[in-house]
């Protein structure tokens, strides 16, 4: 697929994905979906990445789904746009490797789920977060009902939602939105560093936890703690004989 969107840069083990429809706010659309949609596989077909970074080219991260497309959508075809989306964001889930956004600024609407969608968030000082469907006589589409109140609390979420009231990384941070908070121009630079320390642990392990922490959350303790023992185990006599080696003979591990 030729990318019309979405911009790729690999940078050593690291895929920084950027949002490049700055005209629109880098508004989703049906085409941003299917060009995310490949660039996940493109990115996961790379055995060499070992975490991808998304972020938003100009003063936006997203500032939302493209109402412009979705005006004339009946019930059926909201639907559906809702499920491309959806189905898009699950995915980012379910890559092996870790997802990391660098949220530069607006993240409104299906920017915020897009955000909630991948593993965790680093955010700009300008970066704003809101759900402003309401606003529009509409609900979230792309999942934020059910990941917003499981990242933040069910009150933090339903306040959210209901008020449409638009929040700074500040109180991002304080309601556990984000993870980290850092002034503009070093954005990327700190993702990239968050994102190289991340490369540079076992990936096997890394791709484990993201896979075992993520079924703990649709699952119960007892069954999620099983997973874990056999993961834990599969990783012995191969990634975690030489980590192990490494730390005994006071060495760097060779992955």
């Amino acid at each position: 697929m030729d990318y019309e969107i979405l911009k790729l840069e690999v940078n050593g083990n690291v895929a920084i994905v950027t949002i490049s429809r700055p005209n629109a706010m880098n508004a989703l659309n049906t085409r941003f979906f299917m060009e995310m949609d490949q660039m996940i596989l493109d990115v996961s077909k790379n055995k060499d990445i070992r975490v991808m970074i998304i972020t938003g080219e100009g003063k936006a991260f997203v500032a939302g789904a493209d109402i412009a497309e979705m005006v004339d959508m009946n019930s059926e075809q909201g639907s559906n746009f809702s499920r491309v989306g959806q189905n898009t964001f699950s995915s980012l889930e379910k890559m092996e490797i870790p997802v990391i956004a660098a949220i530069n600024g607006f993240a409104l609407g299906g920017g915020c789920e897009l955000a909630m969608g991948c593993d965790f968030r680093i955010a700009s000082t300008f970066a704003k977060f809101g759900q402003p469907e309401v606003n529009l006589g509409l609900i979230p589409g792309y999942a934020a009902t059910q990941r917003l109140p499981r990242l933040v609390g069910l009150s933090n979420a339903l306040y959210l939602l209901c008020t449409a009231d638009m929040i700074n990384a500040e109180e991002a941070l304080r309601m556990g939105l984000v993870q980290k908070v850092v002034e503009p121009d070093q954005l990327i630079p700190e993702a990239l560093a968050m994102a190289n320390k991340i490369a540079g642990k076992g990936p096997q392990a890394v791709r484990k936890i993201k896979k075992v922490t993520r079924a703990g959350m649709h699952t119960d303790f007892v069954s999620g703690s099983e997973l874990e023992s056999q993961e834990f185990g599969s990783l012995f006599g191969n990634e975690g004989a030489e980590g192990m080696r490494a730390f005994l003979e006071k060495r760097k591990p060779n992955w």
